[in-house]
């Protein structure tokens, strides 16, 4: 473990739901039993993998199931995932909060961590009294604290109520304050939960700077969990990509994020949206959608630099035809919102158009890098709180590359968007 932070090894974390214990008395005891001769507890062979959208036989669940990696000394590393992966329970494991149920993990230097609002604060004592508590646990001198007092302070900006009982403190000024201390205090591994949503934007950016000073400037290893890949991209150097308890892939951050948003999506260029995740009232909804290449008449979602993009969509109402305003989203594979195209602004109106219609939306001259990008589809009253249809991400299509514009490759870091402006001397 010369240069490895930290190395997990066939790490699993096992969850009882409901009432604790089996039921019977005679299970209890076969299960303690087990335990006191150091076998396997019989009853978690029996344990299903978390997922949280179907109902499960057994009351025994995996958070985590056979996690094996090794983290670098100085790697920023994303833990990304959907609600329910086991991501915070991953941290936790490695924070050591909770214990793993089966597993090892080995750990070179101090953890900082910041997992919960509140996390290792105690509410009765002051902030400043805090920042002594959580260092003296860190096995650090009150000389050393001192030394790091004023800058934890500042960075927090709470010196006015530094003398307060935490308790009194609202949320952001806790997570604040705790995370200028994970950040400040000498500790070898920081990691980071995404309680940084508690603050306000000015202080996200600023927490996200200094975990890229930890990392960077000063070659401490970070773990961070957010939903937003864009965080992910700016700090992280590697990710892991979570799935009910279990690791679908490590690998650099660029290569994950784009799984991340696939996981799970359609990826068919022709789609009908029947059995497609939805929210609206349904009094008109989107039947089907399709994207096709230039005039070409069959799908496609295969495109060129230079190529027309035409999104085909088709229409029907639940009763008879109704006022309509649509409008079709563009992100990138980060989930950065390039375009809401919305049909008044271009000049069309789509009110009462014929049930079961087909409309076709022509995207000109596509000026995109290649990436994989995500459409949306809106369709409602644009002046009321829930539309009648709204199919988020629904479908996805690739710029594969430059087509005849270009004439060398084109690679993500270039930027969103291909320009070609005049070039003069004057």
């Amino acid at each position: 473990m010369s240069d490895i932070a930290i190395r997990v090894e066939n790490l699993s974390k096992a969850y009882q739901l409901g009432d604790f214990g089996t039921g019977t008395l005679s299970r209890d005891l076969e299960r303690w039993w087990a335990l006191m001769r150091g076998k396997e507890d019989p009853f978690l062979k029996i344990g299903e993998v978390n997922d949280r959208t179907s109902k499960g036989e057994s009351d025994i669940v995996w958070s985590l199931k056979d996690i094996n990696f090794d983290i670098k000394e100085g790697d920023a590393v994303g833990i990304i995932g959907r609600n329910g992966a086991g991501k915070s329970t991953l941290l936790k494991v490695l924070s050591r909060v909770t214990s793993p149920t089966t597993g090892n993990i080995k750990v070179k230097g101090r953890i900082a961590s910041l997992l919960e609002v509140g996390t290792g604060f105690h509410p009765e004592l002051t902030g400043a009294e805090n920042i002594y508590l959580n260092g003296a646990i860190m096995g650090m001198t009150k000389r050393e604290i001192k030394k790091r007092f004023d800058e934890i302070v500042d960075f927090a900006g709470v010196d006015r109520y530094v003398d307060t009982p935490v308790k009194r403190y609202s949320s952001g000024m806790y997570v604040r304050l705790a995370f200028a201390v994970a950040a400040h205090l000498d500790s070898e591994i920081l990691i980071v939960d995404e309680v940084l949503a508690v603050g306000d934007a000015e202080f996200q950016n600023k927490c996200l700077g200094k975990m890229g000073d930890v990392s960077k400037g000063e070659g401490r290893t970070v773990l961070f969990v957010s939903h937003n890949m864009g965080s992910i991209n700016q700090l992280c150097n590697k990710a892991i990509l979570l799935n009910n308890g279990n690791i679908l892939d490590y690998d650099n951050v660029s290569i994950i994020t784009p799984k991340y948003f696939n996981f799970g999506k359609n990826n068919d260029a022709s789609i009908a949206l029947h059995d497609i995740k939805r929210t609206g009232n349904g009094y008109c909804r989107f039947e089907s959608v399709e994207l096709r290449r230039n005039n070409e008449n069959f799908a496609s979602r295969e495109f060129s630099i230079g190529d027309d993009l035409n999104i085909v969509f088709k229409i029907r109402y639940k009763d008879d035809p109704i006022p309509l305003k649509m409008s079709v989203e563009l992100k990138t594979s980060d989930g950065l919102k390039l375009s809401n195209m919305i049909d008044v602004d271009s000049g069309y109106q789509t009110s009462y158009i014929p049930n079961n219609s087909v409309i076709k939306i022509t995207l000109p001259d596509l000026r995109l890098y290649p990436d994989t990008y995500y459409l949306s589809l809106y369709v409602g009253d644009l002046s009321s709180v829930e539309p009648y249809d709204y199919l988020e991400d629904c479908i996805s299509f690739d710029i594969i590359d430059g087509g005849t514009l270009t004439t060398r490759p084109l690679p993500r870091s270039a930027g969103l968007l291909f320009l070609t402006p005049k070039w003069e001397v004057l």
